[in-house]
């Protein structure tokens, strides 16, 4: 069974500010990286084998630091970066909701061309380590897809956020793509001593 632990990027400024980022390559806030370094402490090396990141810096630092602590072989795939939101990116929630009520941004990635690159991402990291157990770090519209594509409509997604660096987990048999586990962020209560 290769298993795939989906794991968003932890927060940037333009997150705390509702901004669209995308495209745009938004390096991690304070928060973000303690959300990392949260993420990695919580999780077992043994329990993982290759860790994949986006190649947007978010990601990448968010992999970077979940990756001291488990020490393994790191790629980076662009397959896995964030949509492009075109003319959407860097606004506020509200100021996209005013300028673009249907939310269709000029500029923007086509979604079937930004589904169909993500799923290839994915086809391309079960046919690399078929039977292992990856943990990859990319973005919220990414795992959005991943989750929606393989549920068929049986999880319902709409107008749920992916927290930052929650765990989503997905796992393939000889019949195709499975989701186990969504948006999952224990891992991030703070242990009291």
């Amino acid at each position: 069974m290769t298993t795939i632990y989906l794991v968003r990027h932890g927060e940037t400024d333009w997150n705390a500010e509702r901004r669209m980022q995308g495209g745009t390559d938004i390096p991690l806030n304070a928060k973000g990286e303690e959300q990392a370094e949260l993420c990695g402490a919580a999780l077992n090396p043994s329990d993982y084998d290759v860790v994949v990141s986006s190649n947007l810096k978010r990601a990448k630092k968010t992999a970077e630091i979940i990756n001291q602590y488990l020490g393994l072989p790191f790629e980076v795939m662009e397959d896995f970066a964030e949509r492009n939101f075109g003319d959407a990116e860097g606004l506020t929630f509200d100021e996209r909701s005013e300028l673009y009520p249907d939310h269709e941004y000029p500029n923007q990635e086509e979604l079937e061309v930004f589904s169909s690159r993500v799923m290839n991402g994915l086809e391309k990291v079960y046919e690399k380590y078929a039977g292992k157990r990856v943990l990859l770090v990319a973005h919220g519209a990414v795992i959005y897809r991943i989750l929606s594509n393989l549920s068929e409509t049986k999880l319902n997604l709409y107008g749920r956020k992916i927290e930052n660096t929650s765990i989503s987990t997905i796992y393939r048999k000889d019949d195709g793509w499975a989701i186990q586990e969504y948006n999952r962020v224990d891992h991030l209560e703070i242990k009291q001593a």
